[in-house]
């Protein structure tokens, strides 16, 4: 098996796990993934049912988001994969999903604030929220432009954003997208962020004036498990 085979072996895997997670309705997701040396990607197929899914199916596209191997047309929304690739080259997997309760608040217009440790173990802060795509924008390349909005929101000069500590965004009236050092990876992030997303709500509902987890506390717990000496979990020596 090459490693472009093993890597649709893992994409198709990983699109029918946001299935089985809940995170997607009808065919409202996918997931992509990188090679190693950065030059193809392998992505869900547009439109094409989870029910009769294979690892066949997916989508094989260069860096021009160009198909290069696959029977299918590749997700409509490989455009913008395909930027977040090129912007941010920490990432070898991305998803997309309009699960519910993160797709709430992008079309509330709200970032999710980190009230608690569950958000403060997977997202360096809140989860940010991109501006809307103006009319021009969707009218000249709709996917690539919401590449755009995200990666502007994560590089603006005067709050740049680590997409490595926060590995989520809002894009506003639309819903989520993770990713991650991996697929695997992504698609946890992906979880990860309907849970808190749901949690946030809930806090909210109970008290519209909660205020954001102390700043200490959230480094406590986010460094513990991705700082430099983190310690949680187990060392790969005893594994």
């Amino acid at each position: 098996m090459t490693s472009i085979d093993a890597l649709r072996e893992t994409v198709c895997r990983l699109n029918l796990e946001l299935v089985r997670q809940g995170l997607v309705t009808l065919t409202w997701g996918n997931v992509s993934a990188i090679d190693e040396a950065r030059e193809q990607i392998v992505i869900k197929p547009s439109g094409v049912s989870y029910d009769r899914m294979t690892a066949d199916d997916m989508v094989v596209v260069d860096l021009d988001g160009n198909a290069i191997d696959g029977k299918y047309k590749p997700s409509s929304d490989t455009p913008t994969h395909v930027a977040l690739y090129r912007e941010f080259e920490q990432i070898r997997g991305i998803v997309h999903t309009h699960s519910r309760y993160a797709t709430m608040f992008a079309q509330a217009r709200r970032e999710i604030p980190c009230f608690g440790t569950t958000h403060a173990d997977h997202f360096y802060g809140p989860v940010p929220l991109t501006r809307p795509l103006t009319p021009e924008e969707v009218e000249a390349a709709y996917e690539h432009h919401t590449a755009t909005v995200i990666i502007e929101r994560f590089t603006q000069s005067d709050a740049p954003i680590d997409p490595v500590e926060v590995p989520a965004v809002l894009v506003a009236g639309h819903g989520p997208f993770t990713w991650g050092r991996s697929a695997d990876e992504a698609v946890n992030g992906a979880v990860a962020l309907e849970s808190v997303a749901e949690m946030a709500l809930g806090t909210l509902h109970l008290d519209s004036a909660a205020p954001p987890l102390e700043s200490y506390i959230l480094q406590k717990h986010y460094l513990r498990k991705h700082g430099p000496d983190a310690y949680y979990g187990q060392d790969s020596s005893s594994q």
